[in-house]
């Protein structure tokens, strides 16, 4: 029983150890072109003889970062606050009236989810086009707040739906109304999934790519991501330079995700640990 339970634990972490070594070969490779000389073609995973450190410095400059940095967060804070607002609300009305109603409106957001970002594009292009909010960040943020609704409705829903309902009878007893209810009792509940799902609205805003370059034609209002694309054109033939560029664009997303793991990780096992 114990050497079963000891090779079965050998073979996940080697299998583990597999699986992150060939997440970072990718990675690897892009840092070791981008430290190659400006202009030549990297060829695979081969450490420079001369590093070129300036290249970061460059793509940094020449990509001009500090104002796709400003417009990338003027994008996430008009995105990720709203959206994690109205999902709460509406997550925590869906399980309080998961019948009737409740489940034919919670069966709209399901379907929601099956609809991919390609579908809508081109009647949304039309319809920002005749709103008079095409190539304002308006153009990305409205239609990404609509588009997260139903995944984070049905997170946060899912959430609700696992809180004991003692808790609300408890705060009824104690003449709570359902605003205070839901403020006082169960948003701190909920802090997990509201910290995991500002995460994940937080790393999709910041890679979003397909909507800023449909929707708006200045690269420097457009999301680091988004941006990522005029870049590319300007300096495609320089291999190096551009990945040096696209690292800098990852690295906030991994730094982001590196010091809120255990809040997402929590978040995550949550429901398993009370199913």
């Amino acid at each position: 029983m114990n050497t079963t339970l000891t090779a079965n634990a050998l073979v996940a972490r080697i299998l583990i150890i597999v699986l992150m070594i060939l997440t970072l070969l990718p990675f690897l490779s892009m840092f070791t072109a981008a430290l190659a000389p400006s202009g030549t073609y990297p060829q695979g995973l081969e450490w420079p003889a001369d590093p070129q450190w300036v290249n970061f410095a460059k793509a940094f400059e020449v990509a001009k970062m500090d104002q796709l940095l400003w417009s990338s967060a003027l994008i996430i804070l008009g995105v990720v606050p709203a959206s994690v607002l109205f999902a709460t609300m509406a997550g925590y009305g869906l399980a309080k009236f998961d019948k009737g109603r409740g489940s034919w409106l919670y069966l709209v957001f399901v379907l929601g989810l099956t609809l991919p970002f390609e579908a809508v594009i081109t009647p949304l292009y039309y319809e920002i086009k005749a709103l008079g909010l095409l190539n304002t960040r308006f153009a990305i943020i409205l239609p990404l707040i609509g588009l997260y609704m139903p995944f984070a409705v049905y997170w946060m829903r899912t959430h609700f739906i696992g809180v004991p309902k003692e808790l609300a009878e408890a705060s009824q007893i104690d003449g709570a109304s359902d605003w205070k209810q839901f403020w006082l009792v169960q948003v701190p509940i909920a802090k997990p999934a509201i910290m995991s799902l500002t995460i994940l609205l937080f790393l999709w805003t910041w890679n979003q790519f397909l909507l800023p370059v449909v929707l708006i034609q200045d690269p420097l209002q457009r999301t680091m991501a988004g941006a990522l694309g005029a870049f590319q054109g300007q300096w495609g033939t320089d291999v190096p330079l551009l990945c040096a560029g696209a690292l800098l664009i990852l690295t906030p997303t991994i730094a982001i995700f590196l010091i809120f793991q255990r809040q997402f990780v929590a978040a995550l096992l949550q429901g398993a640990v009370k199913g």
